[in-house]
């Protein structure tokens, strides 16, 4: 027979429960790549909740009803929005994807003043209600918002830190694995520095299998990656962008794809090797400037930038992103 009493012949009080501590994800923004972003984590299972915030709220409103109409076909979770800033209250990770739209034709630089704006308009108050989580600016040009957001919230450059180069480097192992006829997840490589026009693949150290990109012959006779095809990759990396913008006019559910997996990296303590975009200070010579080097993403963002191996023309192209992404932030006073 059990004894339900204390041990002095009273009652045992039930131990109140402790509820469980569940993940959060903030979105900051319920545009196109806002939302494409919230369901891709929600299909993913990345967090528990998911808290949409957007100056249209009747936008925002329906986003949430949206998606949340699609939870039984999900893991479990739960979809809020506001117009309020309360309701990124103790999220986890914010994803700043607020931003004037990209129009065809129109480069990266053009949106910085605009969005540069936005940001010391919201991201304070995003801050203050949820000074713990870790901050990942999506929103372009992403090196140069980075920065100003870094400056603007007086937070650690490990704890904000941009997507950078995550969705580019994704389009290059895309057209690698395109051409040679192997798997995607074979191969390894990263697009560095500027996510834009000066940005470059570190073909030094990239490799499909464990074959070094710059040894492989092909298979079967076809394939090789010679010079001329790494420059046509290179540039259709950066041109796809464009492309798409031009058709579609947005860019979406690639960089969602993206920034979930950057989302789960930090939720789930990872460890990832990711290119992001976070304030380098001593990375070969470099400082003082936010670019996309290979990095470990975990809990607490950023841990560590990685020194990968490069060749002096990739080194000196590095060098040509900085000075670039430098000269557009100190245009904006940064």
């Amino acid at each position: 027979m059990v004894d339900a009493t204390g041990g002095d012949g009273l009652p045992a009080v039930p131990t109140p429960s402790v509820p469980r501590r569940t993940s959060k994800l903030g979105i900051v923004g319920a545009g196109a790549v806002g939302s494409t972003m919230a369901y891709a984590a929600l299909m993913r299972g990345a967090a528990r909740t998911v808290a949409l915030l957007d100056v249209n709220r009747a936008k925002v409103d329906a986003e949430v009803l949206d998606l949340s109409h699609g939870i039984q076909f999900m893991s479990m979770a739960e979809v809020v929005g506001s117009d309020d800033v309360s309701v990124m209250a103790d999220c986890d990770v914010v994803m700043f994807t607020a931003g004037a739209k990209q129009k065809p034709g129109q480069s990266r630089v053009d949106l910085a003043e605009a969005t540069i704006s936005l940001v010391r308009k919201v991201l304070p108050g995003i801050v203050e209600v949820a000074p713990n989580a870790v901050y990942v600016m999506v929103t372009n040009p992403v090196d140069v918002v980075t920065y100003a957001a870094l400056k603007i919230s007086g937070l650690a450059p490990s704890q904000l830190f941009g997507s950078g180069t995550v969705l580019d480097s994704s389009r290059l192992r895309y057209l690698i694995a395109r051409h040679t006829g192997v798997a995607v997840q074979n191969v390894h490589a990263y697009i560095a520095g500027e996510h834009g026009d000066t940005e470059l693949p570190l073909w030094s150290s990239a490799t499909i299998g464990a074959v070094p990109v710059l040894e492989w012959e092909g298979t079967g006779g076809s394939g090789a990656l010679t010079r001329e095809v790494r420059d046509s990759i290179a540039r259709e990396v950066v041109e796809s962008a464009y492309r798409i913008i031009e058709g579609k006019g947005a860019t979406n559910y690639a960089i969602a794809l993206a920034g979930s997996r950057i989302i789960e990296a930090v939720l789930k303590d990872e460890r990832r090797i990711l290119p992001v975009s976070s304030l380098l200070d001593g990375y070969l010579g470099m400082s003082d400037v936010c670019l996309s080097v290979p990095s470990i993403v975990g809990s607490s963002g950023v841990l560590e930038r990685l020194e990968v191996p490069m060749s002096s023309d990739e080194i000196a192209g590095m060098r040509r992103s900085a000075d670039a992404v430098r000269s557009v932030a100190r245009r904006f006073g940064f």
